[in-house]
């Protein structure tokens, strides 16, 4: 990843990030996985399902990193970023389940990056993967809602490999990310039916489609849906 002033990861929307952005950025990747040294080689190690206190040890070093770093002034403010690489776009990642509007492009960056090379190493219950298949797994990830697609596409860039286009968050069709993106400025069924050329009822059901998948109730809700997920202008 380049550190010249001026670089701009490859997602609509996303600012300019200056050489210290990046640097920052740099230096909590190469310490996001201190806090691994508080879990026993022999949990890392075991080719067995971890038990349920184990699996609670793996999902605290995320916590451990930051406790760390908060402890010691100079890496304090990467404390945060350096410890998010297990958070999900869609919550369910640990240690906090933060979900995509307190993630910052870094943050999603860092966790897209942190999969892809966990995927590409050998474990002790698998091989490792090709990058290619390592790829094609990170972007089932981002067509589930779990990761950023923007972040994924950067990480595959920067792994010299070319991104093939990526579903919508949430498996929505293109049809239903357009009448989304519509419903979220507020137009009515019948006027969105006019912008697309489809009758007002078809609008509602892919409303219906768009309220399942997503698990929102209101337009409101999936508004704000299309705003975590960028994709609003």
């Amino acid at each position: 990843m380049s550190t010249s002033p001026g670089w701009r990861p490859r997602r609509p929307g996303w600012p300019v990030w200056g050489a210290e952005e990046v640097e920052r950025m740099r230096c909590a990747a190469l310490l996001h996985d201190l806090g691994r040294a508080t879990v026993s080689a022999a949990v890392w190690d075991s080719e067995r399902p971890l038990s349920t206190a184990d699996a609670e040890r793996v999902r605290l070093h995320a916590y451990w990193t930051q406790r760390t770093l908060e402890r010691i002034p100079l890496l304090a403010p990467l404390a945060a970023l350096a410890s998010s690489h297990h958070e999900r776009m869609d919550g369910s990642g640990y240690h906090r389940g933060t979900a995509a509007p307190h993630l910052s492009q870094a943050g999603r960056i860092l966790a897209a990056a942190d999969v892809f090379a966990a995927l590409t190493e050998p474990r002790a219950h698998r091989d490792g993967h090709s990058p290619e298949a390592a790829a094609a797994l990170l972007q089932e990830q981002a067509s589930a809602g779990a990761l950023d697609s923007g972040a994924c596409a950067v990480v595959l860039r920067a792994a010299g490999l070319s991104p093939a286009r990526t579903g919508h968050p949430a498996g929505l069709t293109d049809r239903e990310v357009e009448v989304l993106k519509l419903a979220a400025r507020g137009l009515t069924n019948q006027r969105i039916g006019e912008r697309l050329f489809i009758s007002g009822r078809t609008v509602g059901h892919h409303l219906a489609h768009i309220y399942d998948r997503t698990g929102r109730r209101t337009r409101a809700g999936v508004a704000v849906f299309a705003m975590e997920h960028q994709l609003l202008p």
